[in-house]
């Protein structure tokens, strides 16, 4: 079935496109990452899309997500991150983190942020499938693992009577990178852009293993009120039952460094997923036991 959703929020590297067309669930190898940000709440998002790709099996093909005009920055972070002339691929301050340490990108406990860059960089997952769900735009390739696992999740809410639909998935160093200088540009500096997109080579999306989701009708995608949907209330409670977390939540940017973002969901595996929700655990970091990151 054909969806056609009007999505006034975030992320692709075009801030004037104002629609997407959602489509039945597909096959296609190709996706072009693109993903959300958040709403002009002061605890509300990261990360964004469009640009070629440096990976053979990554993002290649069209789809992107609207920028949405009417959104703000939301309050700026002390640090690197206020430097309007920060460079969008580094930071001056962020090393990366001890060995060991949550650092392999190809574990599934992998912790990225605004202190941990990825490692490489560069880096881009070896394998990617676009799982067979519905889908808002065709930049849905997640690593196999999460794609199954996405697979579960969405037939278990349709079980319940409620419609998912997977609005993005893996993004590419390149896609990111282009992103977040279409943000700096929109914004006129790195300060708004760092509250509402991750830099090439800090984006959890560019793992395989995080993802935005939204409600098959279109109702607030992308934007904070996703959270009061039918959609969005079944995926904050039933997600961990499938290995996800929701990954920034609202009122913890001090500690993950990006505003609030009720779409954007991160896998980890059962094992961490229902012990931080047994524990009523909010963030990866805490779980953890790392170290805040607030700003890069």
């Amino acid at each position: 079935m054909l969806l056609v959703l009007a999505l006034s929020a975030c992320s692709g590297a075009d801030p004037a496109a104002t629609v997407s067309t959602a489509v039945a669930p597909s096959s296609s190898p190709a996706a072009t990452g693109s993903t959300a940000s958040a709403t002009s709440d002061p605890s509300a998002g990261p990360d964004g899309s469009a640009g070629p790709d440096p990976s053979p099996t990554a993002d290649a093909g069209a789809g992107t997500l609207p920028a949405p005009v009417q959104r703000e920055p939301a309050p700026a972070t002390s640090g690197a991150a206020a430097d309007p002339t920060a460079s969008p691929t580094t930071s001056p301050t962020a090393t990366p983190p001890a060995a060991g340490t949550y650092t392999d990108p190809t574990a599934v406990d992998v912790v990225v942020n605004k202190r941990r860059p990825l490692v490489p960089l560069d880096f881009a997952p070896a394998e990617l499938r676009q799982p067979d769900v519905a889908t808002a735009t065709d930049n849905a390739l997640l690593r196999p693992d999460v794609a199954a696992a996405v697979e579960e999740m969405f037939a278990a809410a349709g079980n319940d009577g409620v419609a998912l639909t997977l609005v993005s998935g893996y993004r590419s160093f390149a896609t990111q990178e282009a992103t977040y200088a279409s943000w700096v540009a929109q914004y006129g500096d790195a300060a708004g852009a760092d509250t509402v997109s991750a830099r090439p080579g800090y984006s959890e999306h560019q793992t395989g293993l995080a993802f935005d989701i939204g409600q098959a009708d279109g109702a607030c995608t992308l934007v904070l009120c996703f959270r009061d949907t039918p959609a969005g209330q079944w995926a904050a409670t039933r997600a961990a039952d499938f290995g996800f977390i929701l990954r920034y939540p609202l009122g913890f940017h001090e500690i993950t460094g990006f505003s609030a973002e009720s779409w954007h969901f991160r896998y980890v595996g059962k094992d961490v997923s229902l012990a931080m929700k047994a524990a009523g655990t909010q963030t990866l970091e805490e779980h953890l036991g790392l170290p805040a990151a607030p700003s890069y």
